[in-house]
């Protein structure tokens, strides 16, 4: 069993805020997983469901960010779980705009949600950090995680919710390395025939140019030795 919180603050003035992205990832994986309806426990609300093979408890504490930790600690204690086994989505300062990386263990970085959940488990649980940005002054950084994303970022937030999404059952198996390609392929997809494989890569468009052969393709293609070709030019 897994269990994956999303960190952000309750209530609909703060839906939108930089600061409820690991809300809004939680949830896009109850919609996309067909997860039953949110139910209030633990201090917050919560789905259960199934990923792939594994069980997973969604949870998004309702105790606001500074307090994350009391929610965690309380569905923790009732399923019994190591720390390695829960899974935490939040914003992230210190990464562009929808970068995505994971970590375990390590310090809080300041995130005052992380903050809590260490004092109550410790650091050794694993982070899934999306990348908001920074404003670029720490004076600054209060108003902008509690704005909300601005238009010009919705393609990309949703691209990267997408992409949580798709890899979530990779996650909860322990598979980092796929959840991150899955993430990747939203965020930033191949280009048409860069490193595509599969069925997919072989449906060139109407009319697009053949492809160029690869290194190891050229190398077989004339044998003859520079004799051979300079006598071959002279027939």
């Amino acid at each position: 069993m897994r269990l994956f919180v999303g960190l952000g603050n309750p209530g609909a003035q703060y839906a939108g805020n930089r600061h409820n992205i690991g809300f809004m990832a939680v949830e896009r994986i109850a919609e996309d997983h067909h997860f039953p309806p949110w139910r209030a426990k633990f201090k917050g609300q919560t789905a259960e469901g199934r990923l792939g093979s594994e069980k997973v408890i969604l949870l998004k504490p309702e105790t606001y960010m500074n307090l994350s930790g009391d929610a965690v600690q309380a569905a923790v204690q009732f399923y019994k779980l190591p720390p390695a086994d829960v899974t935490v989505f939040h914003d992230e300062l210190d990464l562009a705009p929808g970068k995505c990386r994971l970590k375990s263990g390590g310090g809080h970085a300041g995130h005052n949600g992380l903050r809590s959940i260490h004092q109550h488990l410790g650091p050794d649980y694993e982070r899934v950090r999306l990348g908001i940005g920074h404003p670029g002054h720490k004076d600054r950084v209060s108003g902008y995680v509690l704005s909300d994303f601005a238009k010009a970022d919705r393609d990309w937030l949703d691209d990267l919710l997408r992409g949580i999404s798709d890899g979530a059952a990779d996650l909860a198996r322990g598979d980092g390395a796929r959840f991150l390609n899955a993430v990747a392929l939203r965020v930033a997809p191949p280009r048409n025939g860069a490193t595509a494989t599969g069925p997919a890569a072989s449906k060139a468009p109407a009319g697009s140019a053949a492809p160029r052969p690869s290194q190891a393709e050229a190398a077989t293609e004339d044998s003859r030795t520079p004799l051979q070709k300079l006598a071959d030019r002279f027939r």
